[in-house]
């Protein structure tokens, strides 16, 4: 019989201390996971509302940045009618692959099914920006909490490269940009195999991005010897992508037999110069949290920062257009990156997994200058005009734009001024009218206001057209600064 089996046992007094412990950490579970679940396809939501509706207020006010709208219309309209991407804007049988190689873009043909309209092209941009902020908002969210990752989260969907690459209306890089956003996300959660995956892809975006996605393989190569496999891969694949689309496929494309943009290289003594490269290298620190630098992901910059530095287009070199939209998720990742994971509080970077996770102080204030460095351009971003009541008046030149284009037959070869170029070519085979085409259009329709004209338009532009191709033309339109001239 055992002596000690009547003796009383004393239950353990509960820990007042552990038992609020485990609450608040219960707590905290739930406000993540809510966090996680909401925030990040609501961000998705407001920033396609947001840039979908800049870009349709864009359009309704005659705004055209650039003749890229245009072309990249044509370009959807081929390929939604199964056809190779000839661009006549660019000029005579001028294939757009032998201007830049972006293969990818052909996945986007349903939508000129659906909706056959220049704007089709600014809502499926606002929605791949959009979709980009969900996978790296949940990973801020687990790695900073619900507030400061959903603070991070934000403020990457309407970063100033994001925001500026909307403003300047449609480019390939609108599907690098979730591209990067889920091979990062992936990286950084170990799924190595799932971030090379989604990376490979981007070699078909835009023949520069096969050598970020070489100096992805590279980062990932270095993680350790178990990953060397698929970063050498990965990184041979990015490397050859480079060199044979670069050097063959877009000169065998190319009308001049040609790559176009080799002349807009300068001396690589440039990159240092002028001042406002700095200014943009500053930027993007700033918006990875400055403690972002850090992180080897930083390194996947070089190659964009490279190319535009060493160009000698000014456009290249500045915070607008949008040449920083692909280091936007690049900006964010490599923060949250040395920031490490808040799960295990250790600093996981990719070289190193042995640091102190940084301090709230730390997380905080990086988080801060992320989201400062976009609210510091103040009335620049331009988002805000979504919010001005001035934006939503009708222009007074809306009717007459639509005048001018209700008065070119269907069907018509056009040649056609910037200010209406996109919004011509669903229903009509257009060329720019200052291009370099040989065809003599059916029509002109010229714009008095257009910057094309550098301020000196002609004051007969039938008669312009008559000199410029050799042909006889009559105005059958001419209001609010439009003139349609035709062909008899």
């Amino acid at each position: 019989m055992d002596p000690q089996a009547d003796t009383p046992v004393t239950p353990a007094r509960p820990d007042p201390e552990k038992g609020a412990a485990d609450a608040a950490a219960a707590a905290d579970t739930r406000r993540t996971v809510r966090a996680r679940r909401w925030v990040p396809p609501t961000l998705a939501l407001l920033a396609t509302a947001a840039y979908g509706l800049l870009g349709h207020l864009q359009l309704r006010n005659l705004v055209a940045a650039s003749w890229d709208l245009g072309i990249f219309t044509q370009l959807l309209r081929a390929y939604g009618e199964l056809r190779a991407p000839i661009v006549s804007i660019k000029g005579d049988e001028v294939n757009l692959l032998g201007d830049h190689f972006h293969p990818l873009l052909a996945l986007i043909a349903p939508v000129w099914w659906v909706w056959p309209d220049p704007e089709a092209l600014l809502w499926t941009q606002a929605a791949l920006f959009g979709l980009s902020a969900i996978p790296l908002t949940r990973l801020a969210i687990d790695r900073l909490g619900p507030g400061l990752g959903s603070v991070a989260g934000a403020a990457y969907v309407f970063s100033f490269g994001l925001q500026s690459a909307a403003a300047v209306q449609f480019h390939e890089i609108a599907l690098a940009v979730p591209l990067l956003a889920l091979a990062l996300t992936a990286l950084l959660r170990d799924r190595v195999l799932a971030a090379a995956l989604w990376a490979a892809p981007l070699v078909l975006v835009k023949e520069d991005l096969g050598l970020t996605v070489a100096v992805l393989g590279l980062v990932i190569a270095l993680r350790g010897r178990e990953y060397r496999p698929v970063g050498a891969a990965l990184a041979a694949w990015g490397a050859a992508w480079f060199v044979v689309a670069t050097f063959v496929i877009l000169p065998a494309l190319n009308t001049a037999g040609q790559y176009d943009y080799t002349d807009n290289l300068g001396s690589p003594l440039d990159v240092v110069w002028p001042p406002v490269k700095w200014l943009t290298v500053l930027m993007l620190i700033v918006l990875a949290g400055v403690i972002g630098a850090r992180s080897p992901l930083i390194w996947l910059m070089l190659p964009t920062l490279a190319w535009r530095f060493t160009g000698t287009v000014e456009f290249y070199w500045d915070w607008y257009w949008h040449y920083n939209a692909v280091l936007m998720p690049i900006a964010l990742a490599a923060m949250l990156d040395a920031l490490g994971d808040r799960r295990t509080g250790l600093a996981t970077s990719l070289l190193r997994t042995d640091a102190p996770r940084p301090g709230r102080t730390v997380r905080r204030a990086a988080v801060a200058l992320s989201a400062a460095v976009t609210l510091l351009l103040g009335p620049q971003l331009p988002l805000l005009d979504v919010v001005r009541p001035s934006s939503w008046e009708l222009t007074w030149r809306a009717e007459p734009a639509e005048g001018a284009l209700e008065a070119v037959p269907d069907g018509a070869v056009l040649a056609a001024d910037i200010t209406l170029l996109a919004q011509a070519v669903p229903d009509h085979d257009v060329q720019w009218l200052h291009g370099p085409n040989q065809r003599v259009p059916d029509c002109i329709l010229s714009d008095w206001y257009a910057f094309s004209w550098n301020g000196m338009p002609p004051a007969d532009p039938a008669v312009w057209a008559e000199e410029r191709w050799a042909a006889t033309y009559e105005t059958v339109y001419d209001e609010g600064g439009f003139t349609v001239a035709c062909r008899p």
